[in-house]
């Protein structure tokens, strides 16, 4: 039977794509939303895949989820990808705890809530493929976002850690980078500040959301067994680490 691959953040922006060429290469593909249902229609109509809607912040409803995608689909999630994140950008001194929580929850501790409700089975199983997306600035930093470069930084230490616990199961867990990639959330921002960004990109130009998605489904395949622990950065050479 083909795989199962579930994505959070599955149906908008890098996850979309990401949820697109899964499904395009072959696998069955479950796509978590939380707040743009007319997306996750969208998306389930152009591709075929199932959408389900729960919150990746909140641990029983990643429970309840992850229960429900296996009762849905009749087989065990082998393939997730931890793409699901906000941003609430503020400089430190004027953040407030909700904004620091909101940010650590919905970006890192998803993360945990995820893998606690999955990694269980696929280490009976003596198979799995963990993808977490990270960001350029979790590696290098980032003016007005402490929240979201601690978080991001995190799911990079989350990833070698559980690499670790998990690879004579025959489990690898990797880390995706990605630099300024066009989705909503980055073009949303004024003209002359992405002027600014894109000279700072020694390619001359944002990424695409299917360039990260193409990460994606190589890290998930044979090719890549011997891939884990890694952080793969795709940043058009704007930060190395």
């Amino acid at each position: 039977m083909t795989r199962l691959a579930l994505v959070t953040g599955g149906t908008r922006g890098i996850g979309a794509a990401i949820s697109r060429e899964l499904a395009r290469v072959g696998y069955r593909v479950a796509a978590v939303y939380l707040g743009n249902a007319e997306s996750a229609e969208a998306l389930r109509q152009e591709i075929g895949c199932a959408v389900f809607k729960w919150d990746v912040a909140d641990y029983l409803a990643c429970e309840a989820g992850v229960h429900n995608v296996v009762r849905t689909f009749g087989g065990p999630i082998e393939i997730l990808v931890n793409n699901a994140g906000i941003t609430r950008d503020v400089m430190l001194h004027k953040m407030s705890p909700q904004q620091w929580d909101s940010v650590i929850t919905c970006d890192l501790t998803s993360c945990f809530n995820m893998c606690h409700a999955t990694i269980g089975t696929m280490r009976e199983h003596g198979f799995g493929r963990i993808i977490n997306v990270s960001s350029i600035n979790g590696q290098k930093g980032q003016v007005g976002q402490t929240n979201y470069s601690a978080a991001k930084a995190g799911m990079i230490g989350f990833t070698k850690a559980l690499a670790l616990e998990s690879a004579a199961k025959g489990i690898t867990v990797n880390a995706i980078a990605p630099g300024y990639i066009a989705t909503d959330m980055v073009t949303a921002v004024s003209t002359e500040v992405l002027q600014g960004i894109q000279a700072q990109i020694p390619i001359g130009r944002f990424g695409q959301p299917d360039e990260i998605a193409r990460i994606v489904t190589f890290l998930v395949s044979e090719e890549a067994k011997f891939i884990t622990g890694a952080t793969i950065t795709a940043n058009g050479g704007q930060y190395m680490a």
